[in-house]
């Protein structure tokens, strides 16, 4: 699970870089690392190199001059090398390769925890950096994917009411263990056909078991076993297997029932004995309409059988995720070719000013009156050189070629994307609204319902 917050720096970006770099708590820079920009004092000056050729392109500038995203960990959750990887991951895809970033991972306290400085301005097309409760919200999303991706926990949606991310935290430490066990067998419980299966999952996850009255859980790292009844009655030894027992018996009983319904005339059955029921009259509108446009949908797009849609279902969501996964290959390309147009085009914009400096008699006086612009110069200079290991550099042409070819791309993936969301949207309302339909249970509870208002 990770915490995230994120500052305005109206200031100097030097004091809050001095402080995310400092030795002491990033082990001597061990985790430190950057993207579009030194990870040293230079940054500073880079960022405001940047903004001033936002200004040149006529933009107008935000108070806001770098903004300070912090990413804490819960206490033991993660070592320093995968906070620090996981950072890097979050501030890639949170920033999409147009902003200039310094990363420092923390250790010195009892929790890992990023610190992401980024300029207010990109350098791409050098719009300004909007923060909002949208944004945040978007942001706090993206950092609970990668934590669940790495096999972290998150604070669930229904978890937390009222209590802000730190509440929630202080809240859960002390229990991490008995939290993460939990989350493990719910998951593995889900997954396991038998009780047997189930065991060996949970030692895949982690877990050493000891059987006995009471079966109890220890993972790698924790002192002491946890007896699964501590966590709650659902996770004792018997309740456990009933949980697993149960679920295949209605998993069977649905794929059973189901595979071979004949959509349209079941649903066409369906709304004649609703129709015919004792529905209040608001309420069976509203039904009726639903099932009119559900008829609508299953017809147009062919979907006779309930496999069919079931098949339709699942074909949208694999190409929405895999549409996400060529996004992220995209942008990684992106976030390769990006930085090299910028630092070449600074290494030429700034190459007439090294030279006079290098020419110059007098270098003291000259580099006092041309600090920013050196020390920028000399920043681009040598990250082209740990770009180019030894090769050739291409042409700035042909990267404004791939970065245009890579963007349209960007842009093709990110309609197609959206495209497929709202088609997922709609067909999990209509799989939905079949499972509805076809309950036999619709009417019975309907009726218990109405016998409950009279009550």
């Amino acid at each position: 699970m990770a915490i995230t917050k994120i500052k305005p720096i109206r200031g100097t970006v030097n004091k809050a870089l001095a402080y995310i770099l400092d030795p002491q708590k990033t082990d001597d820079q061990l985790y430190v690392s950057s993207y579009g920009c030194a990870a040293s004092d230079a940054a500073a000056k880079e960022f405001e190199w940047t903004r001033s050729l936002a200004v040149q392109q006529g933009m107008q500038m935000p108070k806001v001059i770098a903004r300070h995203l912090i990413q804490s960990f819960a206490v033991d959750e993660v070592s320093p090398e995968q906070a620090h990887e996981i950072g890097k991951q979050f501030a890639d895809e949170w920033l999409k390769g147009k902003y200039e970033y310094v990363i420092a991972t923390h250790i010195d306290k009892g929790h890992c925890h990023n610190h992401i400085i980024f300029n207010a301005v990109n350098y791409v097309d050098f719009h300004a950096y909007r923060s909002n409760k949208k944004t945040y919200r978007e942001m706090r999303h993206l950092s609970d994917e990668i934590c669940a991706e790495h096999g972290l926990s998150v604070i669930p949606p229904s978890q937390g009411k009222g209590m802000d991310y730190k509440e929630y935290t202080e809240a859960k430490r002390g229990t991490s263990w008995k939290q993460k066990l939990k989350q493990t067998i719910d998951r593995c419980v889900i997954t396991s056909k038998d009780y047997d299966e189930f065991l060996k999952l949970m030692q895949d996850a982690g877990y050493e078991i000891k059987t006995g009255k009471y079966i109890s859980f220890r993972a790698e790292g924790q002192e002491r076993f946890t007896r699964a009844k501590t966590i709650g009655d659902n996770y004792t030894e018997d309740r456990i297997k009933e949980r697993i027992q149960g679920r295949n018996a209605r998993r069977r009983q649905m794929q059973n029932g189901r595979k071979n319904i004949s959509l349209i005339s079941d649903i066409q059955n369906r709304i004649k004995q609703i129709d015919s029921k004792g529905f209040e009259h608001s309420m069976k509108i509203k039904i009726l309409k639903e099932a009119a446009r559900t008829l609508n949908y299953l017809t147009e797009n062919e979907l006779l059988q309930y496999a069919d849609l079931e098949k339709k279902v699942e074909d949208i969501h694999s190409s929405y995720e895999r549409t996400g996964a060529d996004l992220k290959v995209v942008e990684a390309q992106l976030r390769k070719v990006q930085p090299l147009i910028k630092n070449i085009s600074t290494y030429q914009k700034l190459k007439p000013v090294y030279d006079a400096y290098s020419k110059t008699k007098n270098k003291p006086s000259f580099r006092a009156a041309h600090e920013a612009e050196l020390v920028v110069f000399e920043a681009a200079k040598s990250t082209l050189l740990a770009m180019q290991d030894g090769e050739k550099l291409p042409s700035m042409k042909s990267l404004q070629a791939e970065q245009q070819r890579l963007l349209e791309e960007q842009q093709r993936l990110y309609d197609e994307r959206a495209r497929l969301k709202k088609e997922a949207k709609v067909i999990d309302t209509m799989k939905a609204n079949v499972d509805d339909f076809l309950s036999p249970t619709l009417s019975q509870e309907h009726e218990k319902a109405k016998s409950s208002e009279l009550e």
